[in-house]
């Protein structure tokens, strides 16, 4: 058990795809090394930077845009605020001329194929994503540090675990839980909703209204992404797969033909006015699901939710409710934002949200839990049927290997994320039918049965493509 104080907004990150744990931890890992340098005083006189990949960060780093980050990170460049349109434009400078920008102020040397070391079969003792950063002095001496991404984007220094980034400083919680008991029993004896619990601890880190205005901005960039993943019709995602997107076919195939909206808001209203039915609102949440992972899977702006591979599920979800539920209003969205956060507390500190260390089950299955506890309190829900819906979606999650194909955040990681959706969907509406006095499973059960079967997993079926759909398709593509 983890005993640490996490906010809202470490479990939900701004950033860039494709994956939280091989993109947006490494590229975190990459600023921190760089303040390292300026800490012992070594900035200036730094002469190269190398870079080794280990465990899972090699295996399947490449897929996953490590390698990029790394260089992005190294270069001062920051995944919340930089322009995504650059990136190639930035990747090229470096490669042509064999230097970057340290920091965006220091220019070293630096060769994409020399200085970033895959070593694919050696792993690090700490956690399978290891990443060690090494630079050379003018005088010849050099710095080396070790970093572990240890899922969600969180990284930790050598064998420590710490937050977002090394060295930040707990805070003294007035509700804190380590377990879902934990918080229930706070919910119980103050009266409060988990939303209402979540929102008084948050206030241990700033004033109330840079609470609301900062959830409000999570999900003002989770339904961008939404957006921009509908109105792209055409295109491959990046790879050798050469895997088409279709969350904007679907999306002109349900509005019948493509449309333009003055904003955001008259297009949401549109999705509600053009159909009903069960089928209907099932393709799209699918459609919600997929647009944000085809993002993802193109280095577009996501939020990690608790992961970049499971970042659609939640925005899905939460779509799902404001369009077809009535729910539209700030209150609602920050309310099930904050339960959701919880939640993912709730497994990071008692399991893991590392696809590396724990398989699918720790993305999807997690995200989903999330989702379905979020749903269950805007819908009316009482904190036991918020609990019992995040056991059920996490229940039938369990064991969900994480086999990406070549190292891809594609097949079958963006289909899970519409599985994902509707699992929480389904969690939350037997969950609000339910009798939480008579479930057999608790969601403590469940975090600890996921972080057993976690320990218990073939580690080919860890974020290796060593196993499952990675071998047997990339087989197939070989073969044609």
């Amino acid at each position: 058990m983890k005993n640490e104080s996490i906010s809202v907004f470490d479990i939900f990150k701004i950033g860039v795809g494709p994956s939280s744990s091989h993109t947006l931890g490494p590229w975190r890992a990459a600023q921190a090394f760089t303040q390292e340098l300026r800490d012992e005083g070594l900035f200036p006189s730094v002469r190269e930077v190398n870079v080794d990949l280990f465990g899972s960060l090699a295996k399947t780093g490449k897929g996953h845009g490590t390698d990029i980050a790394a260089m992005l990170g190294l270069a001062g460049h920051d995944p919340v605020t930089i322009d995504t349109s650059r990136i190639g434009s930035i990747l090229e400078a470096i490669m042509e001329n064999k230097a970057l920008l340290l920091a965006g102020e220091k220019q070293v040397g630096f060769s994409r194929k020399e200085n970033i070391r895959f070593h694919f079969t050696e792993s690090l003792p700490f956690h399978p994503n290891g990443i060690r950063f090494s630079a050379t002095m003018e005088d010849g001496s050099t710095l080396s540090s070790t970093y572990y991404s240890i899922g969600g984007g969180f990284i930790s220094k050598g064998d420590a675990e710490a937050g977002d980034t090394p060295g930040i400083p707990q805070v003294v919680l007035p509700y804190p839980a380590e377990t879902a008991a934990g918080l229930l029993a706070h919910c119980r004896q103050t009266g409060l909703q988990i939303s209402e619990v979540v929102r008084k601890n948050e206030a241990a880190w700033r004033a109330d209204s840079e609470t609301s205005a900062g959830l409000m901005n999570i999900w003002q960039t989770m339904v961008e992404c939404i957006y921009r993943g509908c109105q792209t019709t055409t295109g491959l995602l990046p790879g050798e797969l050469n895997v088409r997107r279709r969350a904007g076919v679907i999306h002109n195939r349900l509005l019948s033909g493509s449309h333009e909206f003055a904003g955001i808001s008259e297009w949401m209203e549109a999705i509600a006015k053009s159909g009903s039915g069960f089928n209907y609102t099932l393709d799209w949440l699918s459609c919600f699901a997929l647009a944000v992972n085809e993002e993802n899977a193109s280095f577009g702006r996501v939020v990690t939710a608790p992961t970049n591979g499971s970042a659609g599920v939640i925005p899905a979800v939460l779509m799902y409710f404001l369009v077809f539920c009535d729910g539209n209003s700030p209150g609602q969205i920050q309310r099930f934002l904050l339960t959701a956060a919880e939640i993912g507390s709730i497994f990071k500190k008692g399991a893991t949200l590392s696809a590396a260390m724990g398989g699918c089950q720790a993305e999807i299955g997690v995200s989903s839990a999330m989702a379905a506890a979020g749903l269950t309190e805007v819908m009316g829900g009482t904190p036991e049927q918020c609990l019992m819906a995040a056991e059920i979606a996490m229940e039938h999650h369990l064991g969900l290997t994480c086999d990406p194909v070549a190292g891809l955040v594609q097949i079958p990681c963006i289909e899970r994320n519409a599985m994902g959706a509707i699992k929480a969907i389904t969690a939350s509406q037997l969950a609000l039918r339910g009798d939480p006095a008579s479930a057999k499973v608790s969601l403590d059960d469940a975090v600890q049965t996921m972080w057993q079967t976690a320990l218990d997993m073939n580690e080919k079926y860890k974020e290796t493509s060593e196993g499952g759909l990675a071998v047997n398709i990339s087989v197939r593509l070989s073969e044609c």
